[in-house]
């Protein structure tokens, strides 16, 4: 018998911003090639996404709450979420609260209450995140009702509270995915609202899934898990879409690439630290930072600073077809990240070929041989091996090479199979 999945993720291929999309398609293709069947759930679907291994269920067509069963404990739930004044349209805060308190006053189980009211999801993580979080866990309660399934799993803490709700409205076991922490993203000045959203994700699922025993360890010692509650699956990387990409290089010099956020947790002011090192030394060469971020304008500052602006280039926010572009110019690929949960692009590099350095604060480093490894803020190593790569075409054929035939070894149908063992014995204990 098929085991089926009620799986909520804030992002799906083609329209992502980060790891997070592309990990859950290719962890649900690695999965239905073990006969697991899954119900993804996202917030503003665009009709485009491959539905060839998962059912995409759209959170903004469902309609919220009709002739909703009002289960003390889902109402109970519900209050604790901080709801802004523009959270549910048509139906205000105080209304929602009224027409709940009402409910249960009125006792029974099977009172009915009816709300006919859909949200419009940007499917973004704009300023009204925290509204669309909220949002979406009142949606889930409603799909739980109307969709059998065995197990609930909740990607990252934008969808933990949602995997909450479902968990309390069907009585199905959760696991919760770990693709980053708090702690990663903003190191120890934290954003308390969502610390305290993840902590209680965590601790309400029956099993939590880590991508590293970086982040296992980080769930352990800041969120308070019991250790045999947390299991680690490491990522790995789809290439059944790669396809070779021959592109005509527009400049004569070498290219080294940072590829990712340029945010606090990516590192890209040592990045560019070690860049103006390397130029010191070897002034043939082209750094490119692509990608956005918080810290993109000072980024651009430092590099006018330092005067290297000629040698540096910014590409803004790269997707699909362009990143394989931007790998085919590149000749090194550097992920200096302070805190990376794993780190799928240094694959998605040696999958073309390039040579990686990747920071040991990195998930990823657990499972990577042939790629050199530094510390994120050792700047003065990090230029060393960028130089010997670019300097030593031997050493950068010899990297390329190794990485490739192990990076084809990490596939998704490995990971999906670790994550499907999770499912059967959190299952098998309730059945």
């Amino acid at each position: 018998m098929k085991t089926k999945v009620l799986m909520f993720g804030w992002e799906f291929p083609p329209h992502i911003s980060g790891g997070l999309g592309t990990a859950s398609y290719g962890l649900t293709k690695g999965l239905a090639k073990h006969g697991v069947e899954i119900l993804f759930v996202m917030p503003k679907a665009g009709g485009d996404e491959d539905q060839s291994a998962v059912k995409i269920i759209n959170a903004s067509d469902v309609e919220m709450l009709d002739e909703y069963s009002s289960r003390e404990d889902y109402w109970e739930f519900v209050r604790f979420i901080e709801i802004g004044s523009n959270l549910v349209p048509y139906l205000d805060p105080e209304r929602f609260e009224k027409e709940a308190a009402a409910a249960i006053r009125a006792g029974g189980k099977e009172q009915r209450v009816t709300f006919r009211n859909k949200f419009r999801f940007s499917g973004k993580y704009g300023v009204n995140l925290m509204e669309e979080v909220a949002r979406y866990a009142l949606l889930a309660g409603t799909i739980a009702l109307q969709e059998e399934f065995d197990i609930i799993h909740a990607h990252d803490w934008l969808t933990y509270t949602a995997g909450i709700v479902a968990k309390r409205v069907s009585g199905k076991p959760l696991v919760v995915h770990v693709h980053a922490t708090e702690f990663d993203r903003s190191g120890e000045n934290i954003n308390q609202q969502v610390y305290d959203i993840e902590r209680r994700g965590m601790h309400a699922a029956d099993r939590v899934i880590a991508v590293s025993n970086l982040t296992r360890n980080i769930v352990i010692k800041h969120y308070g898990i019991a250790p045999e509650k947390v299991v680690t699956v490491h990522n790995a990387v789809d290439f059944q879409s790669y396809k070779e990409v021959t592109e005509t290089r527009g400049v004569p010099e070498k290219v080294v690439t940072f590829l990712g956020r340029i945010t606090y947790q990516k590192g890209p002011e040592y990045f560019i630290e070690a860049a103006n090192k390397v130029l010191k030394h070897y002034p043939n060469v082209r750094f490119v930072m692509a990608g956005s971020g918080d810290m993109l304008n000072r980024a651009i500052r430092r590099v006018a600073q330092l005067k290297i602006a000629t040698h540096f280039h910014f590409t803004g926010f790269l997707r699909g077809d362009d990143v394989q572009r931007m790998f085919a110019q590149s000749d090194v690929y550097v992920m200096p990240s302070v805190s990376e949960p794993f780190g799928i692009s240094p694959l998605e590099a040696m999958r073309s070929g390039v040579p990686t350095i990747i920071s040991k604060q990195s998930g990823v480093s657990e499972v990577l041989v042939h790629s050199i490894k530094v510390d994120f803020w050792d700047v003065d190593a990090m230029a060393d091996a960028i130089y010997g790569l670019l300097a030593y075409p031997a050493l950068a054929r010899v990297a390329g090479k190794e990485g490739l035939e192990e990076v084809n070894r990490l596939k998704w149908e490995n990971a999906a199979e670790k994550v499907k063992h999770v499912y059967e014995e959190v299952i098998s204990p309730r059945n």
